[in-house]
Formats: structure tokens, C-alpha cells, sequence
């Protein structure tokens, strides 16, 4: 990924979508482009014409903590995509040559594996910046049964929600799914704008799906935390299911996601149904597994 391309994109896309009504501007005559022009942008940061429009062709090298804020709030940046504007700058003037490099295999701690699979009742997962997902108790794997019933792991959840045609039936809410998706691979971009295994998936899905390409050119940003998301399940059904998602200290880009339903919910029960479902499954798994050991001896 090239962070001057990066830059610019981000920041004509935001300057796009503001008015100049919102921004408290007054309208002369016919406007010939959306949203704000770059030096109204630039009075509103209290910066030069020149400054702001070097800016917005890439170049954020030796900006200011200051001149970003200022910039952040001319565009009525959020707290998600003013993070994003200050990765954006840490890694501009970075060359390619030293900064492309293959992203170590990542590899889940004992300890963090034994908190996921200590969770009974709870699906939980470790996943990667690139929505890898490296570690899954067994309820986490019924939860998500059809993604993991790929051939090849580590899974994906990009992948599965922009190229598997089951994805659209999986989740009830798909473009707020996929669109979230999206929003965290773009900012894992501006932190690692050269890492391999990164930029060869967003190649990937952006040549497979054109939805994917319609909504990577739309330069939103996304950071899961917390919130809700709607499953349907083709055993149990559809549930709502609450979501956390935290950051593994010391483990640079993984993060534990468990989910969980309200005491006395539809949801809840629906939750115990297909712990009772995946249970079976394993069971029926093991003794498969020793019927064909048996007969190999």
C-alpha cells in the first residue's frame, strides 16, 4: 500500500462529505465539487492554502500534533478516524524498501489459549490484524460452523463474509458486517501500509468482489470494542449475541473476542442449545475418530 495514495484518499473523502452549511460557511454561487473546498479546509485548521493541499496530496511527514488535531477537527474527524489521520502520519516518509516486510506468524500464548477455552459458555476466538482467526473454543467453532468448515485454517472472516455466497444468509445485518470488516482492515493499512500477507488479501478480495473494491474506496475506518451482532445459525436459529473484543498486551495485533447473551433472553437459550449442539458434534467427532483409529489397527 502506498501511504501517499493512503493519505490523499482519506482525506479528499472526508473533506467530501462535509458541507459547507455544517461547517457554519457561507454558500457563494455554484460549487463544482461536494463538500468543502480545500482552502475552506484550510481556513477552518488555521493553516495555508499550500500546507493543507500538500497535506492532502500525501505528504504528512513532520506534521504536528497540533496542525493534526486542528486538521481532525476542521474535518469533524471521530475518535476512530482521528486515530487513524495520526497513523497515517506516523508511518509517512517510510520507504518501501525498509518498511515491507512478511508479517511473523503470529502465535497464541499457552496461557491465552487456556482463558479461551476456559470459557464453557461463551464462543471465543484469537484473531490477527487481518481477521485471521488463530485460536477458537469449541462453541466459538459451532457458532461460526460454516467458516470453519473451510479445508484451510487459519479462517478468515473477511473471506468468509465477501466470498462465501453463505455469508448473506449467515448474518441478518451483512453490509453493516462486511462494512465494519473493511473499516478495521483500513486501518490496520495505515499502521502497516507494507505488510505482505495484508495487502496480497486486500488485493484479493478487492479483485473477487466488487462490493469489497465499492466499499474499500469509500476510506471508512472501523475498531471493534464492544456491541451487538445478529447471527443466524442453520441449527439454532437467529440470535443477538453481545460482543467484546480486547487487545492482547505484548501480542501485537491479536485480540480475544468472546461473545455472550442477556440472563433471560432468547438469545441466551439459543446460546445453551448450541453449546448442547456442538457437544454432540464433538462427541460424534471423537468417536469417528476412534472407530477409524480401530480400524487402522
Amino acid at each position: 500500500m502506498d501511504n501517499r495514495q493512503e493519505v490523499s484518499a482519506f482525506l479528499k473523502s472526508r473533506r467530501a462529505r462535509i458541507t459547507p452549511e455544517q461547517a457554519g460557511l457561507p454558500v457563494y454561487g455554484q460549487r463544482r465539487v461536494p463538500g468543502l473546498r480545500r482552502g475552506e479546509v484550510a481556513m477552518l485548521a488555521g493553516m495555508s492554502v499550500e500546507y493543507y493541499t500538500r497535506m492532502e496530496r500525501g505528504n504528512l511527514a513532520g506534521a504536528s500534533d497540533s496542525v493534526l488535531d486542528a486538521l481532525a477537527q476542521a474535518l469533524r474527524l471521530d475518535y476512530t478516524e482521528r486515530d487513524h489521520l495520526y497513523a497515517l502520519a506516523r508511518t509517512a516518509g517510510s520507504s518501501p524498501a525498509r518498511g515491507r516486510r512478511r508479517s511473523k506468524k503470529a502465535t497464541v500464548r499457552p496461557s491465552v489459549l487456556r482463558i479461551v477455552e476456559g470459557l464453557h459458555d461463551q464462543p471465543a476466538y484469537v484473531r490477527n490484524n487481518r481477521m485471521d482467526i488463530l485460536a477458537a473454543n469449541p462453541l466459538a467453532r459451532a457458532l461460526h460452523c460454516e467458516l470453519f468448515a473451510t479445508a484451510a485454517e487459519p479462517v478468515n472472516t473477511c473471506r468468509f463474509v465477501f466470498l462465501d455466497p453463505r455469508a448473506t444468509r449467515r448474518y441478518p445485518d451483512w453490509e453493516r458486517v462486511a462494512r465494519e470488516g473493511v473499516g478495521v482492515l483500513r486501518v490496520e493499512v495505515a499502521k502497516n501500509p507494507y505488510d505482505r500477507e495484508l495487502s496480497n488479501l486486500i488485493g484479493e478480495l478487492s479483485t473477487r468482489s466488487d462490493t469489497f473494491r465499492t466499499m474499500w474506496g469509500a476510506q471508512d475506518v472501523h475498531v471493534f470494542t464492544e456491541g451487538t451482532k445478529r447471527f443466524l445459525h442453520p441449527t439454532v436459529g437467529e440470535m443477538e449475541l453481545v460482543h467484546e473484543t480486547l487487545d492482547l498486551p505484548g501480542d501485537d495485533g491479536l485480540s480475544i473476542t468472546v461473545y455472550s447473551a442477556d440472563p433471560g433472553t432468547p438469545a441466551a437459550d439459543a446460546l445453551r442449545l448450541l453449546a448442547s449442539w456442538a457437544a454432540t458434534q464433538q462427541q460424534e467427532q471423537q468417536e469417528t475418530a476412534a472407530e477409524q483409529s480401530g480400524a487402522e489397527g
